[in-house]
């Protein structure tokens, strides 16, 4: 006759695998998340100086239209984005002269951009962003 053997059903995991897979996760997480940070940072840059592009064209086009002068130009729109929504960037004009513009984006107090420093370009195409005179067109620094 045979005794019944206590057989082991390997159902489920065990603590010491779970906590394997739970410190992978967290050292992913360690990695992924300031990349990500940093990509939203750029990509919202990179918004605020195709609207300061799109900007200046409005002002240039003000110029033709207004006998050759930028004096009493405005801006088409004050932040970025600039279809609404939250702003993470506003715009403005330092007040524009017969002969001379310049168009800000300074980031929003408390957004992701926080701290990114100001872009600006002016009525010779003259870029600048955080003192730099340039702009981070493919990366983070110029």
């Amino acid at each position: 006759m045979k005794t019944p053997k206590m057989k082991r059903s390997s159902r489920g995991f065990t603590l010491m695998e779970v906590m394997i897979v739970v410190a992978i996760v967290a050292i992913l997480a360690a990695i992924a998340i300031p990349s990500y940070q940093n990509y939203v940072i750029r990509s919202k840059r990179g918004d605020a100086m195709g609207a300061l592009l799109s900007a200046a064209q409005a002002v240039e086009r003000y110029k033709a239209a207004n006998n050759f002068s930028y004096q009493g130009a405005a801006l088409p729109f004050l932040q970025v984005p600039a279809d609404g929504g939250t702003a993470y960037y506003t715009l403005g004009i330092v007040t524009p002269t017969a002969r001379t513009y310049t168009i800000t984006a300074t980031p929003v107090a408390g957004s992701s951009q926080d701290g990114d420093g100001t872009l600006t370009i002016n009525e010779s195409g003259a870029k600048t962003w955080n003192g730099n005179n340039c702009w981070p067109e493919s990366g983070n620094t110029c």
